[in-house]
């Protein structure tokens, strides 16, 4: 297992066909690579109390979540997870919610999304291959 700093967290909602990323203001986390044969990473924050009456029906309703997160510097790419809250426990005026998640591998779906574009746009064979390597480096995939 390997240990992170977590430096951000936001949790990414969509609201009438809006996405929209809800930052939570984190007192202190870290992030754990269980380095499992599922593939799964354990997100503990440690953020107000305040924020139980967001957190609770979530945990509640075992509702997946989209979380990113940034380890170490703030400075970092951020990451994505697909991620359940696993525990929430209050500690005086603050607390700590666990997430349990995979990540999710943001380069392959934007390589997905390009690929998608591209068949949608009648490309084939060769003329496929080029376009997309084409497109690829304008993405920065």
């Amino acid at each position: 297992m390997k240990t992170f700093k977590l430096v951000s967290l936001d949790i990414v909602e969509e609201k009438n066909d809006d996405i929209t990323q809800r930052r939570i203001k984190l007192n202190d986390g870290l992030i754990i690579n269980r380095e499992d044969e599922r593939g799964r990473w354990v997100v503990e924050a440690y953020v107000d109390s305040s924020y139980k009456d967001y957190f609770q029906p979530i945990m509640t309703n075992s509702d997946e979540l989209m979380i990113q997160v940034k380890i170490t510097k703030s400075s970092n790419q951020p990451a994505t997870f697909l991620a359940k809250i696993i525990d929430t426990n209050i500690i005086g005026d603050e607390m700590n919610v666990i997430f349990m998640g995979t990540m999710i591998d943001r380069r392959r779906e934007q390589i997905e999304k390009i690929l998608k574009a591209l068949l949608d746009d009648g490309y084939q064979g060769d003329d496929l291959l080029e376009e997309f390597k084409r497109r690829g480096k304008e993405a920065g995939t």
